[in-house]
């Protein structure tokens, strides 16, 4: 009794120390973010929305964060229609061939980003789309495509084909079947796998540092720029919103979960 009873509290005492380990530096850089130092300090000695205002009135902040912001809505919006394309396909298809390539369409989870970024930009060096906004969209289009295609999955396989069946039996073709019968019941999953492609697309580095420049660096290029160049707690500040927005995202994911059930 006292192993069965000893073992749960080791388990939460063990989640809990990971979870601090795992916030313990976000809930370091929050305060830095509204520190009155010049520099990067903590504790702050004093407290000020200094960086956020030096963030916000910069030209060239603003204009990377508009890139990262359209590179991600977009992103996600292709890799949305193109990865529910293809989970529909592969759960629609008896055959071995096309089930073999939901492995080759996951394949970004599981190759190292750093390999993937040099491929990218061996590909892009010679198809001219380095420092492109073409580029960095179908780049992050390939990066959030797994996420969506596991999304979508998960929902059709709860869905029940034989409505769809129904449907066409009844004189629709099959893609208004999909629309009018299948979207409408999947549509929380589509929505999870678009904002996880949306939070991919946002916060993604390796790739950007690879194809992203001129006109065209993505936020996360130029905060990794800027901490060559000087580090100070406007990089903090951009984290802290970085952060925030992931942290709203996860939220909708989580309610949007809770609907599907």
């Amino acid at each position: 009794m006292q192993n069965q009873t000893g073992s749960p509290l080791l388990v939460r005492a063990f989640v809990l120390i990971a979870l601090l380990w795992l916030i313990i530096p976000v809930l370091i850089v929050i305060p830095m973010s509204f520190s009155s130092a010049r520099f990067l300090a903590f504790p702050p000695p004093g407290w000020s929305l200094r960086w956020y205002q030096a963030f916000l009135g910069s030209p060239e902040w603003m204009a990377a964060a508009r890139t990262s912001l359209i590179v991600a809505v977009a992103a996600s919006l292709i890799a949305t229609v193109i990865g529910t394309a293809a989970a529909y396909a592969l759960n629609m298809s008896q055959s071995k061939l096309v089930r073999s390539l939901q492995v080759v369409l996951l394949l970004p989870l599981v190759v190292p980003v750093v390999i993937t970024a040099v491929g990218v930009f061996l590909v892009y060096a010679k198809v001219g789309l380095i420092a492109t906004m073409t580029g960095l969209v179908l780049a992050n289009v390939m990066l959030g495509m797994p996420y969506v295609i596991t999304s979508v999955l998960v929902g059709l396989r709860k869905f029940d084909p034989t409505q769809e069946m129904v449907a066409r039996s009844l004189g629709m073709n099959r893609w208004r079947a999909f629309f009018t019968v299948v979207l409408p019941q999947i549509r929380p999953s589509v929505v999870t796998g678009t904002l996880f492609a949306f939070i991919s697309a946002l916060d993604e580095t390796i790739v950007a540092l690879f194809i992203s420049g001129g006109e065209n660096q993505t936020l996360t290029k130029r905060m990794f720029t800027a901490l060559r160049d000087e580090i100070d707690p406007t990089i903090a500040a951009i984290s802290t919103l970085l952060t925030g927005v992931s942290f709203i995202l996860v939220l909708l994911v989580a309610a949007n979960a809770r609907t599907r059930k």
